[in-house]
């Protein structure tokens, strides 16, 4: 099964690498979106399984991204995986993760390894 991706950041060459890397898989449907402003349209017209989301972003950052999901029946039950690089590794502790309304934070830069484990962990609390 082919699950739906939504990465919302606004590096666009971060954003590149990462689509080209996921849909390499050929396990996951990957859409983009480097407006934060725009994250909340994208994600009604995608319905993805899972948003990958940038904390540090102009316009509206992660958190306030993430809280609109929130507050919307739509989208709340989206799993959000927070990534940014503002913290370590060791820093993202399940406190910090749940303040962020988020399922996990990851560091950047994103490896991929640890990001296919945890997109394959979310998926699996979601079903």
């Amino acid at each position: 099964m082919i699950c739906r991706i939504l990465v919302v950041d606004d590096e666009t060459g971060f954003t590149k690498l990462l689509k080209m890397n996921l849909e390499k898989t050929e396990r996951y449907e990957v859409r983009v979106e480097n407006d934060s402003t725009k994250a909340l349209n994208a994600a009604h017209e995608f319905l993805p399984d899972v948003v990958l989301l940038d904390i540090v972003m102009p316009g509206m950052d992660g958190g306030d991204v993430a809280a609109q999901m929130q507050d919307d029946p739509l989208l709340q039950s989206i799993p959000v995986v927070m990534m940014t690089a503002l913290v370590s590794q060791e820093e993202t502790s399940q406190d910090a993760v749940a303040q962020a309304g988020a399922m996990n934070i990851l560091p950047k830069p994103v490896n991929l390894e640890v990001l296919l484990r945890c997109l394959e962990e979310v998926l699996a609390k979601k079903n």
